[in-house]
Formats: C-alpha cells, sequence, structure tokens
C-alpha cells in the first residue's frame, strides 16, 4: 500500500539529498575562488611589508594565511587564520586563536555566489568578507 504523505515525504527527502550534494559539490571551487582574492590581498601586504611578511597556502578543504615580522634579526609568526570547508553548514568556517565565524556559502540565481555569516544571520559582501578573514591576521596590532 502506497500512502500519499509516504510519496510527498519520499520527494522532499530525495529534493533535499539532491540540494545537500549540490552544495556540497560547489564548497571546493568557491573555497578556490575565495584563495584567489585573498592571494592578490596577501601580494599587495608584501608588496609594501616584504616577501617574507605574510603568505597564504590553499590545500584540499583549506586555506592558512600567516603574517610575519622581522624581530631580533628574523621573521617570527604573529598571526594566523584558516579557512576551513564545513559540509554542516554549508559552507566555511574561519579560525584564529580567539575568534570562529560560520559562513555559509549559496548560490544566487544569477549564479553568483553568495555569503553569510550565521551568527548574526548578515549576507556579506566580498569586501566583508576578505577583511573578516584577513584584518586581524595581518594587522593585529591595530584597532578594528
Amino acid at each position: 500500500m502506497d500512502f500519499e504523505w509516504l510519496r510527498m515525504r519520499i520527494q522532499e527527502e530525495q529534493d533535499r539529498r539532491q540540494r545537500e550534494a549540490s552544495a556540497l559539490d560547489r564548497l571546493p571551487p568557491a573555497l578556490e575562488d575565495l584563495y584567489n582574492v585573498l592571494k592578490d590581498c596577501v601580494a599587495s601586504y608584501t608588496r609594501a611589508f616584504g616577501p617574507d611578511s605574510a603568505r597564504i597556502e590553499l590545500s584540499p578543504g583549506r586555506i592558512e594565511a600567516l603574517s610575519r615580522e622581522f624581530v631580533d634579526g628574523k621573521w617570527q609568526a604573529v598571526a594566523k587564520v584558516q579557512v576551513l570547508i564545513v559540509g554542516d553548514i554549508p559552507g566555511l568556517r574561519v579560525e584564529r586563536a580567539d575568534y570562529s565565524l560560520a559562513i555559509e556559502v549559496g548560490v544566487l540565481p544569477s549564479g553568483k555566489l553568495y555569503y553569510r555569516d550565521c551568527e548574526q544571520d548578515k549576507y556579506l559582501t566580498l569586501d566583508d568578507l576578505t577583511r573578516r578573514v584577513l584584518d586581524r591576521t595581518l594587522f593585529p596590532k591595530l584597532k578594528e
């Protein structure tokens, strides 16, 4: 016996699984896109403060950025940030020693990505997102 409610729930679950798979598929390209933007920001920073003053790396599921200062004749790490793919959101998590931020990543009808701060329930521009990722890492001694 096949009940109407059961058919409807099966369809809802199939749709949910399809949306979830689609969301997870777009996260690695979204992370790579963000990396390319952040890499340009780090390049501007290193032009101003020296080639060893910061670095950024992309690895599967993760971006890591690090700033350094020249102290006592050698470059020493000052601050570090990581951006990680988190399938449960689906989106990204920005993590520093004293800070963690969950960012939902979605696709608009136009095909462009959107970013939403999950804690503040606020949509972020790419400018906002890059600042939240890099500002405290590249400029830890400046006030916000």
